[in-house]
């Protein structure tokens, strides 16, 4: 694996993903450097874990535009003076229609087991407590390539979890969450070193 892979996080929220990210590579499990950190909110408390850390951070406010496209623009000239090997969706709860030059350079991690529970509007406990409505018996993560629509593109990795009796939203997003920790890094080394 080319060491170490430049990563620029994408988030729109607490930085979670973000902090596990930075973990692995403090503890050396997870060869990369992050060279930025950019949020589709001015608020996201991921941009002050990134500023705690000394990382470059950089908002692109979703609101701000009026539609997908311009949106997508404004991130995609942004990036193109970020040096990177891959974007990685940590939390990033808007669409970005990337170049296609891109394609297999951005990815993207799922708090359920594609393609079940996928798409606009799934994402965070509606995930979870569409998962515990439909009574299914285990869920989990799924990391992937990110396509030009919501979770689409080749799935690179999947974590299974089960589902326990009497299990809420909260506490089968704890047991989801700690299976994101291990798959995304380990999708990060996967990817990179088949980019080597």
């Amino acid at each position: 694996m080319k060491v170490p892979v430049k990563l620029a996080v994408l988030l729109s929220g607490s930085g979670r993903t973000l902090q596990n990210l930075i973990d692995r590579i403090d503890d050396g499990s997870l060869k990369a450097e992050i060279t930025a950190v950019v949020s589709s909110r001015s608020d996201a408390y991921g941009l002050e874990r990134a500023r705690l850390r000394g990382l470059p951070t950089h908002v692109v406010e979703r609101r701000a535009f009026l539609d997908t496209a311009a949106f997508s623009d404004a991130m995609t000239s942004l990036l193109g003076t970020i040096q990177f090997d891959l974007v990685i969706l940590a939390g990033f709860l808007n669409l970005y229609l990337f170049p296609p030059k891109w394609a297999g350079q951005v990815l993207n991690i799922h708090p359920g087991l594609l393609p079940a529970f996928g798409g606009k509007g799934f994402y965070g406990h509606r995930v979870h407590e569409a998962v515990l409505a439909a009574g299914a018996k285990e869920s989990g993560c799924t990391v992937h390539f990110a396509g030009l629509e919501y979770d689409s593109g080749p799935i690179i990795l999947q974590e299974r979890v089960p589902v326990l009796p009497g299990d809420t939203s909260d506490t089968l997003a704890d047991r989801v969450f700690r299976a994101e920790c291990v798959a995304y890094p380990e999708a990060i080394r996967r990817v990179a070193a088949e980019r080597d």
